[in-house]
């Protein structure tokens, strides 16, 4: 029997050559988005967690892996500038675990960030599986034709970035270095989406692209740089670095962190210069601009420029 040979390949070459296999037009973004009302479009994203893929059960509590569950998808909900509505949660355990408390802590944690984001849990499904996995699926709405996507980044673009960088990263370095208390490592385990904000920008109506930061933030900047057929520039000095990652790692390790660490589920977005001010009061940076030399992006530091790579959390 002949066994065809597959050349390595990362889980977004597989999705885009799907996409153009298959004509599948509502796959490309942080969720599809699909028809709904006169008023308002349909959003659905799914996110799949894997023990010891994904998180590992010797460091997350049952609450927290529940919240983590639910805030990655509804930080794709914000990077859509939608609001989350509903949800379906499927979840697969081991016996032994399903002989303990902990399925009934995993839903207390899910629960407790639903309430805070007025999420309904409407469906899924348990059953019993050699590891831990999960399958989070939410549909929330956004203004008709307005969801935010990642193909409208334009040369001229200024980049900006919510909140700080690095200290999801940070986190995990210190969880694998058997630390267990810190603020990072709570800001790995327990993200809050950025829903208020990508409210705030859905008002504005300015915004030509926007992507959350869960691959890492050079990663995600290159799948808008991808859709939208652009470059970027990124300017180290103005990335808003967790500081508490700046004195653990010192300036070169939390830079790295900062530029490719992800699961920091900040917002990156992209809009025109002239749309500053409206910009001052909200908790974002500008970063960088966007070019028209596709598919490059550079990093300048101490005016001089290198190429940015785009490497962040791949499967494969």
């Amino acid at each position: 029997m002949h066994i065809g040979f597959v050349s390595m390949r990362s889980e977004f070459d597989f999705i885009t050559n799907i996409k153009k296999k298959f004509d599948l037009q509502y796959v490309g973004d942080d969720c599809a988005v699909l028809p709904k009302d006169a008023k308002t479009d349909l959003l659905i994203t799914a996110d799949l967690l894997v023990q010891d893929v994904d998180f590992r059960l010797g460091w997350i509590s049952p609450e927290y892996l529940g919240h983590k569950a639910l805030a990655v998808s509804l930080s794709d909900i914000a990077a859509m500038g939608g609001t989350p509505l509903h949800a379906m949660l499927s979840i697969g355990v081991p016996a032994g675990l399903w002989r303990t408390d902990f399925i009934d802590r995993f839903y207390e944690g899910w629960h407790a960030l639903a309430r805070e984001f007025d999420v309904e849990l409407v469906g899924g499904d348990v059953s019993r599986a050699d590891a831990c996995v999960i399958d989070s699926i939410v549909m929330g709405e956004a203004t008709r034709s307005r969801a935010f996507r990642r193909t409208g980044a334009r040369p001229g673009d200024v980049i900006y970035v919510s909140g700080t960088l690095g200290g999801s990263a940070a986190g995990l370095k210190l969880l694998e270095a058997g630390h267990s208390e810190d603020a990072l490592i709570h800001r790995h385990l327990a993200p809050l989406p950025r829903l208020s904000l990508a409210a705030s920008l859905s008002g504005l109506n300015f915004v030509t692209s926007m992507i959350d930061v869960s691959d890492g933030f050079a990663a995600d900047l290159a799948h808008i740089c991808r859709a939208s057929d652009v470059g970027a520039i990124v300017y180290a000095g103005l990335l808003p670095v967790d500081e508490h990652v700046v004195g653990l790692f010192g300036d070169e390790e939390a830079l790295e962190l900062a530029l490719h660490g992800g699961e920091d589920y900040e917002l990156v977005f992209t809009c025109g210069p002239e749309f500053a001010a409206p910009l001052e009061s909200l908790p974002v940076t500008r970063v960088g601009k966007i070019t028209a030399e596709s598919g490059t992006m550079g990093l300048t530091r101490n005016n001089q420029t290198t190429m940015l790579p785009s490497r962040g959390f791949r499967h494969f």
